[in-house]
């Protein structure tokens, strides 16, 4: 049997509508490739306060569940398990976007979102940010 991996991943976006990616720091699986900041759930934890929690973590901001909207979700299986992740949008959050796990971060317009390699389940994910935001 497959373990199910559920992660919880955000596209922020800013005033100019560009979407924050974030490089995988080296040390971690897929190292140097690109994806949407968020994270794992933790046992028992719903998903907006999963990815509020994480991008806290991850770069400092807070974000009110209400500002959390659900776009998309990747299903993809890698070797050892199946990923389920839930993307979703965020424009508004207080505080300044610092890379705080010592990763690489861009803000990039949907329509260069390619041009990063990113691990296999986040590829599907840009076709629906550049329909939202072109």
């Amino acid at each position: 049997m497959i373990k199910l991996t559920l992660v919880v991943a955000c596209a922020l976006i800013d005033a100019d509508n560009r979407v924050l990616i974030a490089q995988r720091p080296e040390g971690k699986t897929l190292a140097g490739l690109w994806e949407f900041p968020g994270g794992k759930l933790e046992p028992g934890e719903r998903p907006e306060p999963a990815l509020i929690r994480e991008l806290h973590e991850e770069l400092g901001i807070t974000v009110e569940e209400p500002c959390l909207a659900p776009l998309t979700f990747a299903s993809h299986g890698y070797d050892s398990f199946h990923l389920l992740m839930p993307l979703y949008i965020c424009r508004k959050w207080q505080g300044t976007v610092t890379p705080r796990e010592g990763q690489q971060l861009a803000w990039v317009r949907a329509n260069k979102l390619r041009d990063y390699p990113m691990p296999p389940a986040d590829i599907p994910l840009i076709a629906h940010l550049t329909d939202l935001l072109l």
